[in-house]
C-alpha cells in the first residue's frame, strides 16, 4: 500500500519538474508556456497518459520506486535570449528542480527524527517520515532518470545541444522511439542498473551529511 504515499509525491514532483522548465523558458524570453497555461500547478494540464499512469503503475507493479513523467511543457527555443545556451539551462532546470525538493525533503525528514516532534504522535510523525522518505528518493531518482540521453528526457534535448553533425543525426533517429524505449528498460528490469547505482551513491551522500537516514 506503499503506492498511497508514492504517487501524489510522484505527481507533485512531476509537475515541479515541468513548472521549473517552463519557468526557466519564460525568464529567458520564451513565453509559450505561460500562454498555454502550463506555469501552473493545477495537475490536469500536465498529465500525459504514457509518463503520469501508465509508467507510475508499471514501476508499483514491478517494485520500483514510483517513476514518471509530466507532459512535457512547449518551449520555442528560437525566442530564447540565447537559444543554444537557454535551451540547455532549462533542460537542467527539471533535473535541478528535483534534486532541490529531495535536499528540502531530507531536511524536512531530519526535523521529523527530532524528539521534539513528538508532540504531534507516533503515527502521524511515522506517516510523514514515510511521505518524505519516498520524496528524497523519488525526487533524486527522478533527476537522474531525466537525464537519460533517450527522448523526451532531459537528457536527450542537453545530447541534442552538445552533439554535432554525423553524432547528431544519428543520435536523432531514436527520437520517435524514445517512449518504448523507456517502457522496455523498466519492463525488462534494466532500467534497474542505470538508476540503482547513482541513487544509492546520492542516498550515501544524504547520510553522510547527517540529514537523511531513511
Amino acid at each position: 500500500m506503499e503506492w498511497i504515499l508514492q504517487l501524489p509525491v510522484l505527481f507533485f514532483s512531476v509537475i515541479f519538474h515541468e513548472f521549473a522548465h517552463g519557468y526557466t523558458a519564460y525568464r529567458h524570453g520564451d513565453d509559450t508556456a505561460y500562454l498555454s497555461g502550463r506555469l501552473s500547478f493545477n495537475p490536469l494540464p500536465h498529465i500525459d497518459p504514457v509518463g503520469t499512469i501508465l509508467l507510475p503503475a508499471a514501476c508499483v507493479f514491478m517494485g520500483f520506486p514510483a517513476m514518471g513523467w509530466a507532459k512535457p511543457v512547449p518551449v520555442n527555443p528560437y525566442r530564447l535570449h540565447s537559444p543554444r545556451t537557454d535551451m540547455a539551462k532549462v533542460a537542467v532546470s527539471g533535473p535541478l528542480s528535483n534534486i532541490f525538493l529531495a535536499l528540502v525533503s531530507a531536511v524536512i525528514f531530519k526535523i521529523l527524527t527530532l524528539p521534539f516532534m513528538g508532540f504531534m504522535g507516533a503515527d502521524l510523525v511515522y506517516s510523514l517520515l514515510k511521505a518524505f522518505s519516498f520524496a528524497v528518493i523519488i525526487n533524486l531518482a527522478l533527476a537522474i532518470f531525466n537525464l537519460i540521453p533517450v527522448y523526451p528526457l532531459d537528457g536527450s534535448q542537453i545530447a541534442l545541444g552538445l552533439l554535432k553533425g554525423n553524432a547528431l543525426e544519428t543520435y536523432e533517429k531514436h527520437l520517435p522511439y524514445g517512449v518504448y524505449i523507456i517502457l522496455a528498460l523498466v519492463m525488462t528490469g534494466l532500467f534497474k542498473y542505470i538508476l540503482l547505482p547513482p541513487l544509492g551513491l546520492a542516498l550515501w551522500f544524504l547520510a553522510h551529511l547527517g540529514i537523511y537516514i531513511g
